[in-house]
């Protein structure tokens, strides 16, 4: 067994306190005045000297005989496990497996450290270190984990089951503990008595003693109930318990009266059977005796004067019973009864009378009117005012009712009265000259109210010498109370409601999120820019407009202004215009990277959003000033027409008819738009009054969107007829038939039109004809003969070469479901693969499978008469014919019904070899079987594969050969090639993505003219032009003259101290002269010497230059004017001024046009502040500061005053030289002239490393 003591600050702090007859002097080095240092002995006391015997050594002698022992804080114990309790037995090799994981577990879980060993009995040997909490929690865990369980069951009484549980089962917790067993004991409603042990053998046998003592331990108690009645517990118990406190510790019996608030009966007796008789005998015999001695009388006495006879937690009725023997039952409060009943022996009752009497007339009550908010001003500052008449009479009790204009005065008669007069000519005295008053200002705007840390009020309080009471937030009060002076009063209420004041500002609600900005940045700016402003958003869930703005009335006012000039740009920059724009023209508006939509939005200052790319939308928004949104539609509208032939055409159509055209959600015109190949019609806004409809498009699909627009009006205008069908929306493919051929002879049957539903209607059945009456009426017979034969449902089949089964399922069935959606859902099924059936079944309507029958016998014949043919492309051209995402191929197959397949790619292709020297007339190589393929023969990677009906695979073959670029090359001279690649190379990728072509410039070393041009045929017959390419070299001959002109260089000198000023905080002042001269401006490098360091060099157009230097001289003409002047400023308000991260300087020299610098620290004079600026804005501002130099001085006066009777901090105390510990009567000062110890000897202090002779003890080397 071992163990580690460990001295703790508590422990050292018990040790020490066993000094207590040699106190320890604590002496303050820093004083002039020190006492003695303690002696070497008092310091250091030395220990007692080792007692005779431990009987005889009973208390040492000596300043330690009080200090007490240091407890080990770390234990070590060892358990054993026998062989035959070991949980596992079979281990290949110790300290591995289960067992060791469990251990491990069990050290992480407890904090205790285990070590495990093997006996020769086989048996387990555990030593664990740690806590002793921490051990014993390991011990139960290995017993649990470790060793096989056994279990056994212990049968005590049921009634002492809650002593082995013990209170909130800490016993129950200790004895599992203890014994390293678990024990359950059966529930309180379980009539069982049985206690259940499981654990060890040894373990069980200990927890199952215990059990039994505890049981054993409770046999010998007893418990017996006596009912005695309630009214003579009184005198069972003695005045201040007494008498039950006497009986108990003469019995040692544990006897519990209920008291008087309980209504019951039982008194309880709890202890040894022998004792508790004797107990229970004696409360019998006083019971029987007062109930024969005792009678009873009842006395009236006022209901408000019982807590008087009371007393104190009932003194004055324990008082009575000690004096009188008599008990006083006062009925309880929630009773209005006012009859007291003495219950006692007949010759006391009248003494007993006298003492109710008098105790009950000993105390009056009194009030004193006064109005509710004159409480606090009587009750004064820390409640001094009323401390002055508590003192006088400390048995008066004043009692103040929030919300009733009157005070309680309690107490004896005399002092009652004296505090009544002192209060009343109090309260005279205030109602005189004190007045209040109420206003009500919305709880939002309090904390404005209140001002910076509460300055606002402070100031308001200060000035009118009133009291303001502003609730708390919590109670969400809108009442606001000043008292005080009658004539502060007035002028306080008037301030506040001028800071309250509000104004209410109408903004469109949609402008909020505006006006607030992204993480509100654009509001907190606002806030900023008016501190004393408070504004408040409506909850965006009211949709209300109002904003509502609070604060002093000028600096409200000019919020405001603001506001409505923010809004007012708002409202211009919010004009919407919507573009309708073909949906393929929407990437080249975009541009490579976004380039083009990216320049129109910069150059038109304008927000411009397209439709997401999987939208069947086809409508641009633009969004900015009304001239600015028509400049970008233009340009817009500009790039689809050069890209397309698309023409626009004005119909003139009355107004009136424009909502009936458009239909509901625009059915009519968007079935007119799609019947056209897409066109865009655009009807002018509601109520505008014009008539002009604009139809754009291409030429033809314009023209006959045209004359259905005008058709359709001139019906509308004589006699318009509507009949609405049903049909099921899979029906409807079929109705319209291929490219709209079935609906197409309706109509051209019967005059009618017929509009179905899009996808984004909610009625998918609804069709709806219109026309004339006649003409609806046949279209209407036509189509519901349709309809009725599509839902006559028949089952039909036909026969299909199992050898094109495959090309019908493949790819999940997909043309299986073109077929269906085509042919009004008919239901195809083959047969499943493996069987060599050729029927397949069609099931629908009769003319949907009559179709599809024909349909798939159409695709049969395709197969049938299917070829594949080679088209050979190299392989270098195969990803440029594909085209982005495969889109040009996607294209082909569809427009040519044919399938294409490309060659896999070859990775490293082999180099062109050399042709092989002939040697001895033989060719070189694998050449002399003559097997080789010929060398013009295509190679297998650039062999492209077209199957189909031989017409349609070569038509697709011609379009693929199409898609091979070509190249050609433009002599331009080199110089110019940089202005072609343009900055960054954005110059040369704007021309490849307007013509659609690769263009090559020659690396500069190669110093060539030649550039080269890849694409595709088409592209480059725009491009290879004489006039083209002449056009191109005479603007980049212009544009090297343009850049010529932009290098004109002009240089001006000024003063460097002027530099900073021109360049502006944050460059903000050099900025603007750029940007508004188109100018670049560079100063001089302070780090090279060798530069002019007033000069300043001015780079641009000639006429911009020379404008921009006049700008800089008319900034220094100014500054040239400024005066300097030095004004001294106490330093310990610096910070103050300069305020939060420069606020507060920041504003003053904003508000007064001047630099302020502060000295820097370490500066010769830290008082001298600098103010620079025009003659009178520096005399304006030096005062200013002063005058705040002055206010804020006053504070840093009084904060030192303060600092005086602030003790100081331990961190300063600490700054004090030490001169260490120092004791007299050392025994290196002795009168022997010892020397002090020599910290450096290794001979008086060796070293932990050094080897050491080991002592030699009686019983051999310590291990």
């Amino acid at each position: 067994m071992s163990s580690v003591a460990v001295l703790t600050q508590e422990s050292f702090a018990e040790h020490r306190s066993g000094l207590a007859q040699q106190q320890v002097k604590v002496t303050a080095l820093n004083s002039e005045e020190e006492n003695d240092p303690p002696t070497y002995k008092e310091a250091f006391p030395p220990l007692p000297e080792k007692a005779p015997c431990l009987e005889a050594a009973q208390e040492p002698a000596g300043p330690w005989s009080k200090i007490r022992p240091i407890k080990a804080s770390v234990i070590t114990q060892v358990f054993h496990v026998p062989l035959e309790e070991r949980k596992y037995k079979d281990m290949n090799q110790f300290g591995e497996g289960e067992q060791a994981k469990i251990c491990l577990d069990i050290m992480q879980k407890t904090g205790a450290h285990l070590e495990l060993s093997l006996a020769k009995d086989q048996g387990l040997s555990i030593m664990v270190s740690g806590k002793l909490e921490a051990v014993m929690k390991a011990r139960k865990e290995i017993v649990a984990r470790l060793q096989t369980q056994a279990s056994a069951t212990v049968a005590i009484p049921k009634e002492h089951h809650r002593f082995v549980i013990g209170k909130n089962g800490e016993k129950l917790q200790d004895l599992e503990l203890k014994t390293a067993t678990k024990i359950q004991i059966p529930r309180p409603d379980d009539p069982s008595n049985q206690i259940k042990i499981t654990g060890t053998k040894e373990g069980i046998e200990k927890a199952r003693h215990e059990i039994l003592l505890i049981s054993a331990e409770q046999d010998k108690r007893a418990v017996e109930r006596l009912d005695v009645e309630k009214v003579y517990h009184p005198f069972i118990a003695g005045p201040y318990n007494k008498l039950v406190s006497e009986l108990m510790q003469d019995t040692g019996t544990r006897i519990n009266i209920p008291p008087p608030s309980v209504n019951k009966t039982e008194i309880v007796f709890t202890g040894e059977k022998e004792q508790l008789a004797q107990a229970v005998a004696r409360v019998k015999k006083i019971y029987e005796e007062k109930k024969k001695k005792t009678t009873t009388i009842a006395v009236e006495v006022k209901k408000s004067q019982h807590k008087y006879v009371i007393g104190p937690k009932g003194n004055s009725l324990q008082e009575i019973l000690e004096k009188t023997g008599v008990s006083v039952e006062i009925p309880p409060t929630d009773s209005s009864s006012e009859t007291v009943i003495l219950r006692g022996e007949p010759e006391k009752l009248g003494q007993a009378l006298t003492e109710v009497y008098a105790k009950a007339n000993s105390f009056t009550v009194s009030s004193v009117s006064a109005p509710s908010w004159l409480h606090r001003f009587i009750i004064g500052k820390k409640g001094q005012n009323l401390a002055k008449i508590t003192q006088q009479m400390p048995k008066v009790h004043i009692e103040f009712t929030e919300g009733e204009d009157k005070i309680t005065l309690e107490g004896p008669t005399e002092d009652v009265n004296v505090a009544q007069e002192q209060i009343e000519v109090m309260v005279k005295d205030l109602i005189n000259r004190m007045d209040y008053a109420e206003i009500n200002v919305d709880h939002k705007f309090h904390r404005h109210l209140i001002g910076k840390n509460g300055a606002n009020i402070n100031r308001i309080k200060d000035l009118y010498k009133v009291s303001v009471r502003i609730p708390p937030d919590n109670e969400k009060s809108n009442l606001i109370r000043i008292e005080g002076d009658p004539q502060g009063v007035q002028q306080a209420k008037k301030e506040l409601l001028e800071l309250a004041s509000r104004m209410d500002l109408i903004i469109e609600q949609k402008f909020h999120r505006t006006i607030i900005g992204q993480k509100g940045e654009r509001i907190r700016e606002i806030r900023e820019k008016f501190p004393e402003v408070i504004i408040n958003f409506p909850d965006p869930a009211h949709k209300s407009d109002i904003v509502q703005l609070r604060g002093p009335k000028n600096e409200v006012e000019k919020c405001t202004k603001y506001m409505q000039k923010m809004v007012a740009d708002l409202v211009e920059n919010s004009f919407s215009i919507s573009v309708p724009i073909f949906k393929q023209f929407h990437k080249n508006i975009i541009g490579k990277g976004g380039a083009n939509i990216k320049k129109i939005r910069e150059e038109s200052n304008t927000k411009i959003d397209l439709p997401a790319e999987n939208s069947n939308s086809e409508t641009i928004v633009i969004t900015g000033k009304r001239a600015n949104c028509e400049a970008a539609r233009h340009r817009i509208l500009a790039i689809q027409k050069e890209l397309a032939n698309i023409t626009e055409v004005e119909v003139s159509i009355p107004s009136k008819l424009h909502n009936s055209l458009i239909g509901a959600k625009g059915r009519f015109i968007r079935s007119i738009m799609e019947e056209c190949g897409g066109v865009h019609i655009h009807f002018p806004t509601e109520g505008s009054g014009s008539d002009t409809v604009t139809i754009r498009g291409p030429a033809q699909d314009v023209e006959k969107a045209k004359k259905q627009l005008l058709h359709l009006a001139e019906e509308k205008q004589t006699k318009s007829y509507t009949v609405d069908l049903r049909a099921k929306p899979e029906y409807h493919k079929f109705l319209i038939g291929k490219g709209g051929g079935n609906i197409r002879k309706v109509r051209d049957n019967t005059g009618a039109r017929i509009i179905f539903p899009t996808s984004e209607d909610k009625d998918q059945e609804l069709i709806t004809i219109m026309g004339t009456e006649e003409a609806v009426k046949e279209a209407q017979k036509e189509l519901e003969a349709l309809i009725k034969n599509l839902d006559n449902v028949v089952e039909d089949s036909m026969v299909v070469d199992p050898k094109h089964h495959r090309h019908f399922v493949i790819r999940r069935g997909q043309v299986l479901r073109e077929i269906a959606d085509e042919y009004g859902g008919v239901m195809v099924s083959f047969p499943r693969s493996g069987t060599q059936s050729d029927k397949v079944t069609l099931k629908g309507a009769k003319d949907c499978v009559e179709a599809a029958k024909k349909r798939i016998q159409e695709i049969i014949e395709d197969l049938e008469a299917q070829v594949t043919i080679e088209c050979t492309i190299p392989q270098k051209f195969h990803r440029s014919i594909m085209g982005p995402k495969g889109s040009r191929i996607q294209q082909i197959t569809r427009d040519y019904g044919v399938q294409i397949k490309f060659p896999d790619r070859e990775e490293n292709p082999a180099p062109v070899a050399e042709p092989a020297v002939q040697e001895n007339g033989e060719e070189g190589g694998e050449g002399k079987d003559g097997k080789d393929a010929d060398p013009s023969s295509p190679k297998k990677c650039d062999i492209i594969i077209i199957s189909g009906r031989r017409e349609k695979c070569e038509a697709a073959k011609e379009a693929l050969q199409a898609l091979v670029p070509v190249t050609i090359e433009v002599e331009v001279p080199f110089d110019l090639h940089r202005y072609i690649i343009g900055q960054k190379g954005s110059g040369i990728r704007k021309m490849m993505d307007e013509f659609e072509v690769n263009i090559q410039v020659p690396a500069p070393e190669l110093q060539s003219d030649i550039i080269t041009i890849t694409g595709l045929a088409t592209n480059l017959d725009h491009i290879t032009g004489l006039a083209m390419v002449c056009s191109r070299l005479l603007y980049l001959t212009l544009l090297f003259l343009f850049q010529a002109l932009r290098s004109f260089k002009l240089t001006v000198a000024v003063d460097p101290k002027y530099h900073p000023k021109i360049i502006g905080r944050k460059g903000a002042v050099i900025t603007q002269i750029r940007t508004e001269h188109e100018v670049n401006i560079q100063f001089p490098d302070k780090d090279d010497e060798s530069q002019a360091q007033d000069q300043i060099t001015i780079t641009g157009y000639e006429k911009n230059a020379e404008a921009a230097r006049d700008a800089i001289m008319k900034i220094v003409g100014e500054l040239e004017q400024m005066v300097s002047e030095d004004v001294t400023l106490d330093h310990r308000v610096h910070a103050r001024i300069i305020g939060a991260r420069g606020k507060a300087i920041r504003k003053i020299m904003d508000e007064f046009k001047v630099d302020i610098r502060f000295p820097q620290s370490g500066a010769p004079d830290p008082n001298c502040v600098t103010v620079t600026g025009l003659p009178e804005n520096v005399e304006e501002a030096i005062d200013h500061i002063l005058n705040l130099e002055e206010e804020y001085l006053a504070d840093v006066v009084d904060n030192e005053a303060m600092q005086v009777y602030m003790k100081p901090s331990s961190h300063e105390e600490s700054k004090a030289p030490s001169k260490g510990f120092v004791v007299r009567d050392a025994p290196w000062a002795t009168v022997n002239n010892e020397k002090a110890p020599d910290m450096s000897s290794s001979e008086d202090f060796p070293s932990f490393g050094a080897q050491v002779a080991p002592k030699t003890l009686p019983w051999g080397p310590k291990r």
